[in-house]
């Protein structure tokens, strides 16, 4: 078996657990649930009691029924075709602008929010142009399950800057992308939304 389809089981288990202890009234039911979430953290975590615990104390954050999480990025590129990057702190690798969305706030609020708080520029959403798996692009293994919202954005302002997240900011040509963080998003991805960019008509991608 594959680490990948290992880390897709482990998931489902989870994800029927903990929507199993939401929903369940019978004790019984609820204690068998509990055992299913510790066999499968055992089964992921290995014997490692650190590792476990670590894992455990992530999954008790997710109540209710479990869902994807989601995740919004911008795609900007300027009237020479070239696409506006930022350079995550955590890893040292370039990506579009974007994170986990927020609660309370819409998918466009949420892509222009990112947008200015990673590279500086205010920009307004203009296009879905991709709603994809995670699992089904080339991103790499994660212990949550999550679907990538990619919008086409415009700029309406700002100058570049760093943040707290990201410690540089850059424009680059399509053929000569720097080294990207392939978790966020792909080379791939990035000339996809060049293509949305320059034929707006274009369908939403998804999946």
């Amino acid at each position: 078996m594959t680490a990948e389809r290992r880390l897709e089981i482990a998931r489902r288990l989870h994800a029927l657990a903990r929507t199993g202890l939401h929903f369940c009234a019978e004790e019984y039911d609820r204690q068998r649930y509990e055992e299913i979430e510790a066999l499968t953290i055992e089964l992921l975590a290995g014997p490692s009691e650190s590792e476990q615990s670590h894992l455990a104390a992530l999954w008790a954050g997710e109540t209710g029924y479990v869902t994807p999480k989601v995740e919004v990025r911008a795609a900007t590129f300027d009237d020479e075709g070239r696409v506006l990057l930022v350079r995550e702190r955590l890893d040292g690798l370039w990506t579009l602008p974007g994170g986990w969305a927020d609660v309370n706030e819409s998918p466009s609020q949420s892509v222009e929010k990112e947008i200015e708080q990673e590279s500086g520029y205010v920009a307004r959403a203009v296009k879905l142009a991709a709603l994809y798996d995670r699992n089904r692009h080339a991103h790499g293994l994660t212990l949550f399950h999550s679907w990538k919202a990619f919008f086409l954005c415009e700029i309406l302002g700002g100058h570049a800057r760093t943040s707290y997240e990201t410690d540089a900011v850059d424009w680059f040509v399509l053929d000569a992308l720097p080294a990207m963080s392939t978790g966020r998003s792909t080379p791939q991805q990035v000339r996809r939304m060049h293509e949305h960019w320059l034929a707006r008509e274009l369908p939403t991608d998804f999946d």
